[in-house]
């Protein structure tokens, strides 16, 4: 019984990459930009859980995770598409980032939890925004963003 256990966990986790992996393939804009911050903020919540326990190694491969998430959300970033929000929205990342590099030097856990309750906000305020752009598109009918639509707000990445 004990040398099946990694078998099964193996599968277990092998299942997982495989949904994970169709998942990015067949998403939208839109719930790419979800995945992202939902990496972000899990990266995040680790972290800070980490830092608890001591674990600081650890620690800072999710503050380097975290990162790596802002970074990818700044070169994603279309600010011709976006107006007047694309530079805030680049200086917001920027600052997010600058904390959590910080965080990760001082090992401030405070600075993480702003860092993740920044993201979670952030990536509220894109669901609503593409529920109701959905909405507008099909007659206001409120709907998230399901897998292979495309269209949209295509600034935010």
């Amino acid at each position: 019984m004990e040398e099946r256990l990694p078998v099964q966990e193996n599968l277990r986790l092998q299942a997982q990459e495989t949904y994970r992996i169709n998942q990015i393939q067949t998403a939208s804009r839109e719930q790419l930009l979800l995945l992202t911050y939902d990496i972000g903020i899990r990266a995040c919540s680790a972290a800070e859980r980490l830092l608890g326990e001591g674990d600081l190694g650890k620690a800072n491969e999710e503050l380097k995770r975290a990162q790596l998430v802002l970074r990818e959300l700044m070169v994603t970033l279309r600010p011709e598409a976006a107006g007047d929000l694309g530079p805030s929205l680049m200086a917001l990342y920027e600052f997010m980032h600058g904390l959590l590099v910080t965080a990760n030097v001082d090992k401030d856990r405070e600075k993480i939890v702003t860092v993740r309750q920044m993201m979670e906000e952030l990536r509220s305020t894109w669901q609503e925004a593409f529920v109701k752009l959905q909405a507008d598109l099909h007659g206001g009918e409120q709907q998230v963003p399901s897998q292979g639509q495309s269209g949209g707000l295509n600034f935010a990445g």
